[in-house]
């Protein structure tokens, strides 16, 4: 098994630099990036609020996450943390916010689908990338040198507001899609999904069945 690369992307990453990027690559980012989810979506897009940055040239990511901060005395922020969200929730706002911010990095949790990817990200040159596993927060922050600043605290509250972070070798990220539209999870759960038979083979039907359960490996409850 090979190990995947590491790869130092600036948050307003040249096309070149995207076109490289290959599914499974280990990401870590520096410069500006922001976040926004449906707070900043509806109040930019649905609002027609005037975005309080210069994007994409000031970044080009957009960062799904709820920042752990607090306010200093002086009014500044220490933000240790920063635990990224599903950005699935946020699927219904993206074409028009890539075509709007010129957004070429979504960072968040869980990925979306290729049929996501190729409808809303390929015709932008967008990438998703994802966070590496769960309890990441932590990690993420130490990728944190400051906050420049924090644009509708008033109107969103902290959770919502539109926060910009200075970034150095924030990361992991692992990158989800590429700008064929290729997903990433897609692909792994095909590998697995073809020895599912083989390690479940000689096993025992359940005598007592639950609502939902089934024998049959392929099928995925959610609860």
């Amino acid at each position: 098994m090979t190990k995947p690369r590491e790869i130092r992307l600036s948050t307003t990453p040249t096309p070149e630099a995207l076109a490289e990027l290959r599914l499974g690559d280990i990401v870590y980012l520096d410069g500006l990036l922001y976040t926004a989810r449906e707070g900043v979506y509806k109040r930019a897009l649905e609002e027609q609020a005037n975005i309080p940055m210069e994007l994409p040239g000031e970044s080009a990511a957009n960062f799904h996450c709820s920042p752990a901060a607090a306010i200093r005395s002086d009014g500044s922020f220490d933000m240790g943390a920063v635990t990224a969200t599903a950005s699935f929730r946020f699927a219904k706002w993206l074409p028009e916010w890539m075509e709007k911010s010129g957004a070429k990095l979504i960072i968040g949790k869980g990925g979306m689908s290729s049929k996501d990817y190729k409808e809303y990200f390929v015709p932008n040159g967008a990438i998703y990338l994802s966070t590496v596993g769960y309890g990441t927060g932590a990690l993420l922050g130490r990728g944190i040198e400051k906050v420049e600043a924090v644009h509708w605290r008033d109107e969103l509250g902290l959770a919502q507001a539109m926060w910009v972070i200075r970034c150095r070798r924030m990361g992991p990220f692992i990158v989800a899609s590429d700008l064929d539209g290729n997903c990433l999870f897609e692909r792994e759960n095909a590998k697995i999904v073809q020895n599912l038979d083989r390690v479940y083979e000689g096993t025992r039907p359940a005598t007592l069945k639950r609502y939902g359960e089934t024998d049959d490996r392929s099928d995925e409850v959610i609860g």
